[in-house]
This record gives C-alpha cells, structure tokens and sequence, in this order.
C-alpha cells in the first residue's frame, strides 16, 4: 500500500479540514424474513397496518411478500441512524400477528420448496405489476431460495462540505460533481480489492439448514442433523450458495469512471442471455420477465458495493447516474447481526464508515482483469473458510497473509478513526477499531466463530438457535412500543402509503407492455 492516504491526512489536517470527515450521513436498509412461531416462512400478505410497500418511504418489502425491508433516513450521527431503526422494529411488532415474527438470521430455515417463498406483490399499477413481475424473472432465473437471504446495507456519503476542501487539497480541477464521482469510484474500486474485510469481521453466517440446501451438502459438514456448516466459513450469505451466481460470473462491469460503469451496466441491459430467451417474456398470457437480456434492471446486478442517486419517479438507476452523478455508497456486504434485535448495531457501523473513508483516502489504480479475478477469489475465500489459519489472499504483488493484510489495515485506520472522534465524547471510532483489532488477533471472538461455538457446545440445530433468539427479540420489542408520538408518525405514514398507492393505479392509463417497453427503453 502506498503512502498517499497518510499525505492526504496529514494535508487535511495542516488546513483544519480534518473535522469535516465526520458527519457523514449514514442511512440503513435491513431485511428480515417474517416467519410464523413454527418457523416456517410466513404466507400471509404483508401487514395492511404496516403501510403500502409501494410507497412507504421507510416500510417495503424485497423479494418476497414475507421479506420486509427497513429504511432509515441517512443521518449524520449513526446512534439516530440506529435509533430510527429500533423504533421501526417496535412499531411494526405492535402491528404483527401474535404467532409471526421477524428471523433473526441472514439465511432462511424450514424452506419445504421453492412455492413456500411467496413473491412479493405491490398492487395492480403498472409501476407495482412491473416490480413484481422483475421477481418473478429473479425466480425463472436464480430460484427463490437465494433471493430470501436476508442482509444489511449501509448508506453511506461524506460531508458536502468536506468536498470542496478535499479538492482543493487534491490541487484538482474542473466541475466539482465531477471530482465528487472520480473519488467516490476510487474509493469504490478499493472497497472491491479489500472488501473482503467486511464478511471477515461481521459475517454471520457460518451454518444453514438442510432445507436451505436443497441436498447440496456433498462439501459441507453435518454438525447435528439437519445442520450444515464449513468449520472457518464467515458469511455463507455471500458465498455460492448466497448471492454469488454463475449467470453473473461473466458480466464485467468497469469500475475506472462514471461513464465506464453506466455504460457497462447499460450493455447488460441490452444484451441477450439465451437461457433468459429460452425462458421466455411469458407464459401463456402471464409476463414473467421483463426482458431475456443478461440483466433485467440495474437492481440485478450483485457487487459487495454500488454507486447511487436518488431516483425520480419512473427513472432508471443509471440515467440518475449519468445526469447528476454519485449521492452516496450502498455497502451490501454486512449480514444480519444475530446478536442484535434489530439486526444490527452503532459499534460496527462506526468501524465500517471508517473504512469506507480508509478506501476513499488510499490510492486507487484502476482494476485490472487479474486484480479482478484474484477479488473474485478473495472474496469466496473469505465467505467459505475466512477463519482458516494462516490462510493466504491474492494480493497485487502476490499471495499475502489475511491475518497480517487485514491488521496493517487496521493500523492505517487508527488516523482516521482519530479524526472522527475530534468531535466525538470519548473515542467511539477508536474503540471500534479496537475490538476488531482483538477479533482479528484473536479469530473465536468472531461472530461467526462464536455462532458455531454457541451451536456446538449447546448441541443446539441452527434452527433452534435462531428461532430462540427470533423469539426473545419478538418478546423484547413487543413488549416495548414506540412512544405515542412515534407510534402516531408510523400509523400516518402508513395511512399516507396506502393513498398514493389508490392515486397511482387511479391515474394508470398505459397497458402494461407499453409501460415496461417505454421503461425499459429510457
């Protein structure tokens, strides 16, 4: 690693710019399959009382009509980030059947068959038809199952103030959006080289159910029956079983610039997939894909990290993209944290903001084709068996040591974990880097080293486990509601949600098939 990202500190710290790293806004979206007290996944719709997920701003669903998604506005202080998060969690539980709850876990149990995962639907606009119909195509191509693996995304952007001095530092030029999007693709493309660190320290998922496997067990172990698990796996959420998929293994998308990754994106929306064509737009008079190219919409496309804009309505990701540039980074490499009732907590999104900045602030080659395979193999290598010791990562100039990679990091964090907390009671950003410090030296204190340690020593099927933890949240936040005025807020909210989504299909005057060609056409 180069000495740039100490000469850019040490910059922003003659000019007393090094505040303005703080107070970046940080906004969350968490999934959680809804499951009955049985354990099996939910069938019912999703809540009336909950709000049209249409439309509600904090309150949707993502595959499935039992995988809810939680939204946080972004906040510049992580603890209202949190806050907003836990009190989302106690309203909808005071608005849930007595015998459903929210899992625990990333990856689904008690998966009878593909059927018992029920697609999400978003009423009968053209705009909700169409969002379901892209799922149904999720299913015709990839299964259900995959698409019901729960995770957590972070929503990340820095400071607006901080971009002009940084510029300024930089001695750059030109627009500022423009210099915005350069650095925000730099600090993309080195989240793509080391991102691994992400699963490494939160990954969650060590074990699965059987039922989840769909008797895919030849290289997994069986650590009680109907458990299955790899003995240094950290986040099989994002391993092959998860989100990786070998229709996506020969999409290259550039990362070197803006236009690059919008053009690369925008030809895999264009390109034909000849199994997709052999599947079909429709069966009998049912649409069941939205085109047969290699992606259906950008949303498709899996990475660790993305680019984003807020969208307009009915605009596509990438022309808000190419017409006002990067807003923010969406981090979707973070499990659901088991050990949280909400799924997650301030501590490690203290350590993850850090890093991304820690990305932001290093120096950022463009990605060659063998940088990119020897990611594509770190990152698998870590999901699978990331606590192995003295397992080894492809590294520019070779194989390196994950333990010590990942500790050097971590000492190259401790500066700007030291700017954070300038503003800071205490050492928050400090004490986080800290304790995954201790982790990394010390591999059980891991969580998904902890999570087979609990399994193991309690004899207990992953089943069980999440279900008892899944329960006592339940139990936890039931018992806890959101005070009257943030009860009346989420009630409106819900209230407002169903109206826009009346007005919308009152206002529908296009078929169907010309919508989504026109659609798919901008």
């Amino acid at each position: 690693m180069s000495k740039l990202l100490e000469q850019r500190l040490r910059r922003l710290l003659a000019a007393g710019h090094a505040p303005l790293l703080g107070g970046g806004l940080k906004g969350l979206e968490k999934e959680s399959l809804r499951i009955t007290r049985s354990g099996s996944i939910a069938q019912t719709p999703h809540p009336t009382a909950w709000g049209a997920p249409l439309t509600h701003p904090y309150i949707t669903t993502d595959y499935s009509e039992a995988l809810p998604e939680f939204i946080t506005p972004a906040h510049a202080d992580v603890t209202d980030t949190v806050r907003f998060l836990e009190d989302i969690h106690r309203f909808l539980y005071q608005h849930l059947a007595d015998d459903e709850l929210l899992w625990a876990a990333s990856m689904p149990c008690a998966v009878s068959d593909d059927g018992s995962i029920p697609i999400a639907r978003y009423g009968s606009s053209n705009v909700g038809r169409m969002k379901h119909i892209y799922r149904v195509g999720l299913d015709y191509r990839y299964g259900r199952r995959m698409q019901a693996i729960a995770g957590v995304h972070f929503n990340y952007s820095l400071p607006r103030a901080f971009w002009p001095a940084y510029q300024d530092g930089e001695g750059a030029t030109g627009a500022l959006q423009a210099f915005i999007d350069t650095c925000y693709f730099a600090l993309i493309r080195n989240f793509k080289r080391i991102g691994w660190m992400v699963p490494l320290l939160f990954g969650n998922s060590p074990a699965v159910c059987k039922s989840f496997l769909a008797g895919r067990t030849t290289r997994f172990r069986e650590l009680m029956r109907g458990t299955y698990y790899l003995p240094y796996a950290t986040s099989l959420r994002m391993s092959d079983i998860g989100y990786k998929n070998k229709n996506q293994a020969a999409l290259t998308v550039s990362y070197d610039n803006l236009t690059a990754y919008v053009d690369s994106l925008q030809q895999a929306l264009r390109t034909p997939y000849p199994e997709y064509e052999a599947i079909g737009l429709y069966d009998g008079e049912e649409r069941i894909q939205l085109s047969t190219s290699v992606l259906q919409i950008e949303n498709e496309y899996y990475s660790f990290i993305r680019p984003k804009r807020t969208t307009e309505a009915g605009e596509r990701p990438t022309n808000a993209l190419r017409a006002r540039g990067v807003e923010y980074v969406e981090v979707r490499a973070l499990d659901v944290n088991s050990l949280s009732p909400i799924g997650v907590d301030v501590e490690q999104l203290r350590f993850v903001e850090a890093f991304v900045i820690f990305c932001l602030l290093e120096e950022s080659p463009p990605l060659t084709d063998t940088e990119l395979r020897g990611i594509e193999y770190n990152e698998l290598t870590v999901a699978l068996r990331g606590r192995t010791p003295g397992l080894e990562l492809i590294a520019p100039a070779g194989k390196r040591a994950l333990r010590a990679w990942s500790l050097e990091i971590c000492d190259r964090m401790q500066a700007i974990c030291e700017a954070l907390d300038a503003n800071e009671a205490g050492t928050p950003y400090g004490h986080a880097l800290r304790q995954q410090v201790e982790a990394l030296r010390h591999p059980e204190l891991l969580p998904s080293a902890r999570v087979l340690d609990t399994l193991a020593s309690d004899k207990q099927q992953f089943h069980n486990y999440a279900m008892a933890l899944s329960t006592g949240y339940a139990d936890a936040l039931r018992g806890n509601p959101p005070d009257p005025a943030t009860e009346q807020r989420f009630t409106e909210l819900a209230r407002t949600s169903h109206a826009e989504q009346a007005a919308i299909e009152a206002t529908d005057d296009v078929p169907l098939d010309d919508y989504i060609r026109a659609y798919i056409a901008s």
